[in-house]
């Protein structure tokens, strides 16, 4: 249910129970017997109305989170975005605390592998860029500085400087951009330091998802990077397979591990 319909959905609820048994009378108004009229109670409406928005009140206090998004677990925590803002709470369960308040939007967060460290993308003044901060909260850090290219993505395009993932020492955040692409429709892996300076494409050429092994010397990654597109259960060219990369030797493993006709995504090492 919206929001606006619980709303009016409460306020008919609350009205209904100054009505007679009968629905003959209302104690809202009072009749004129000499000129068959019904006037307004002002004193009497002014109650009702602090009873509509007392009740409005209590039920948006109480009402549950939906539709978090982006989770990512660190041990017994985990980071989520939810209504632009990212949030903290147990594995367990519990209250969740919110730890960014910024007008822009928060999304993608990412624990670093020593887990003291959340890099998260952030729309700050208009653009999409890469963010650090500490796990427990704090000032975030802009690593990136992209101003975007002439024409705004669309949104099965995803956005801009798309933080991905950690390289296993926890110093470097790894992200997907489109800086530097001749073509618009491909994307490709950077990574930036927690120090800051410029960021550092990784050798693949084009690139989406991706994990490192656990010693770092290797990546599964998706050649081609298509998640927010709308429509399911695609089979065709674009359909997302997973390769090996030597980063060591700067060697690709040449031949996907995974094959089409379907699409398969989000690789993790485990």
């Amino acid at each position: 249910m919206l929001a606006g319909d619980k709303e009016l959905e409460e306020a008919d609820r609350i009205t209904s129970l100054f009505v007679s048994p009968d629905g003959s009378s209302n104690p809202l108004f009072s009749r004129d017997p000499r000129k068959g009229e019904f006037m307004i109670q002002p004193k009497r409406w002014l109650a009702v109305l602090v009873a509509v928005c007392s009740s409005l009140a209590f039920s948006q206090e109480t009402q549950e989170g939906r539709l978090m998004r982006f989770p990512d677990i660190y041990k017994d925590k985990v980071v989520f975005s939810y209504a632009g803002d990212l949030w903290l709470a147990s594995t367990s369960g519990g209250i969740a605390s919110r730890i960014t308040s910024h007008v822009g939007r928060e999304l993608f967060p990412k624990f670093s592998p020593d887990g003291k460290r959340i890099a998260f993308t952030g729309q700050y003044d208009g653009n999409f860029n890469v963010y650090v901060m500490p796990s427990t909260g704090g000032q975030p850090k802009q690593l990136t500085f992209y101003q975007g290219s002439a024409q705004p993505l669309n949104d099965r395009m995803g956005i801009h400087d798309e933080v991905v993932t950690w390289t296993p020492d926890s110093k470097r955040i790894v992200f997907l951009s489109r800086r530097d692409a001749s073509n618009g429709w491909v994307k490709r892996e950077f990574s930036v330091s927690i120090d800051g300076g410029l960021p550092q494409p990784l050798p693949m050429d084009q690139g989406g998802l991706l994990s490192y092994s656990p010693d770092g010397n290797r990546v599964a990654y998706n050649m081609i990077f298509r998640n927010f597109r709308t429509w399911k259960r695609y089979t065709g060219g674009l359909a997302q397979s997973i390769t090996l990369y030597d980063l060591k030797h700067k060697q690709s493993s040449g031949r996907p591990v995974t094959m089409p006709p379907f699409a398969h995504e989000f690789p993790a090492y485990v």
